[in-house]
């Protein structure tokens, strides 16, 4: 029975109701852990009240600003889950960025600064979450990011940020390798494309989706939920024996070859 009560739960990068991170919040929620979001504040403060508006039913017990290209942010969060929570149990990446120019054209014409941009948001970041939930999961814990198969593989129009997911994925082995004395696992799931507002911005996404339904062994892409529940297992003791890795939940399309 996979079982999370008792469990204190982060989960960055909710925008909306498509995105793969409330999936995953609200499989972490049903298995019974305690949850707290991040959100990435702006000026209006528009973003803050849809993301609380939507997360209101899990009841999260921490609602916290976090733009992790501001450290100072970064570490007021974790400094606030110190003092409410006392320990952290589960970390959920979901964090991911470039700039629409940079995920279209010939690759080779990314400037310096989207490069830079991307890698920063979409894979130091996780570095970032990494080194402040460690000294909070005294007991243990788990750490999970989300990749696509577009860092092991070429996918048009994904361009940089399959530069970015490649780093990513190599972050999670290191990271596993640095915290596994201390019981900290650290896992990957490579998500098959899912109609969001995040992949949105990759060109042809829907010709994507509808390559994977007609090639993936299940004859089928992958929903919200379905993700959710494979970061559940692995947030769980279920997985206890599991890290450093890259968990394709695809529909088995990474398998196939022709």
């Amino acid at each position: 029975m996979l079982d999370l009560t008792g469990k204190n739960a982060l989960v960055t990068g909710i925008a909306n109701n498509r995105s793969i991170a409330w999936g995953i919040a609200q499989q972490l929620h049903k298995a019974g852990a305690t949850m707290g979001m991040t959100y990435l504040p702006d000026e209006k403060g528009k973003l803050e009240k849809k993301v609380a508006e939507l997360v209101e039913p899990l009841e999260p017990k921490l609602f916290l600003p976090c733009d992790v290209q501001d450290q100072a942010q970064i570490d007021a969060a974790f400094e606030t889950i110190r003092e409410q929570w006392g320990k952290l149990d589960i970390l959920i990446h979901c964090l991911a960025f470039a700039n629409r120019d940079d995920l279209g054209g010939d690759f080779s014409n990314v400037s310096r600064d989207g490069f830079n941009l991307a890698l920063d948001v979409s894979a130091y970041s996780l570095i970032q979450l990494s080194r402040a939930a460690k000294p909070l999961m005294s007991e243990g814990g788990a750490i999970v990011t989300l990749t696509y198969l577009g860092g092991a593989r070429v996918v048009p129009n994904y361009n940089v940020m399959g530069i970015a997911k490649a780093a990513l994925e190599m972050n999670v082995k290191y990271l596993a390798s640095e915290m596994g004395p201390q019981n900290i696992r650290v896992n990957a799931i490579s998500a098959g494309p899912i109609r969001t507002l995040a992949s949105s911005a990759v060109g042809g996404i829907l010709d994507m989706i509808h390559h994977v339904e007609a090639i993936a062994p299940l004859r089928r892409t992958v929903t919200q939920t379905e993700v959710g529940n494979a970061a559940a297992f692995l947030c769980s003791d279920l997985s206890s024996g599991v890290t450093g890795q890259v968990l394709y939940v695809d529909a088995g399309y990474e398998i196939m070859g022709m």
